[in-house]
């Protein structure tokens, strides 16, 4: 199995500011994509995550208030499927350390490079959000290839 694997300083010191922007649909599509259906704020939930045609379907399979949450992949991409998404947070003075996991991907193939990349890009757009006000979600977002 491979991992994608991403830390992310957030300056801020509400860490409930940055497990919001991971649990309420308006805070998700605000760093995401904007094309963001459903509520991460209860274990069983689906949100949905549309980029154009494509995107992803992820059932809440855990939350620790405000310090832990977990996703699993139900629908997407047949690569992402089954794979599961974490999201730890910890208070460092001035800033909410975030330590991002992608788990259990069956084999490093390209499009695992291109999500790690996108991965990174979505991250500081979520850091961006909670530092400005305002994130970089999908359409807005930094363009890599033709993958989106």
């Amino acid at each position: 199995m491979a991992n994608i694997l991403h830390r992310v300083g957030i300056k801020t010191t509400s860490i409930e500011a940055v497990y919001r922007a991971l649990t309420s649909r308006n805070q998700l599509a605000a760093w995401w994509t904007t094309d963001t259906k459903g509520e991460g704020d209860k274990v069983g939930n689906i949100v949905a995550f549309r980029f154009n045609t494509d995107g992803f379907d992820m059932k809440v399979t855990k939350l620790d208030a405000p310090h832990h949450v977990e996703w699993e992949v139900v629908a997407g991409p047949a690569e992402w499927v089954g794979t599961t998404i974490t999201f730890d947070l910890k208070q460092d003075g001035d800033y909410v350390i975030l330590l991002f996991q992608h788990l259990n991907w069956r084999e490093p193939v390209e499009f695992m490079h291109h999500c790690s990349t996108k991965w990174a890009i979505f991250l500081l757009s979520l850091k961006k959000l909670v530092e400005t006000g305002k994130g970089e979600p999908f359409p807005d977002d930094v363009k890599i290839d033709n993958w989106n």
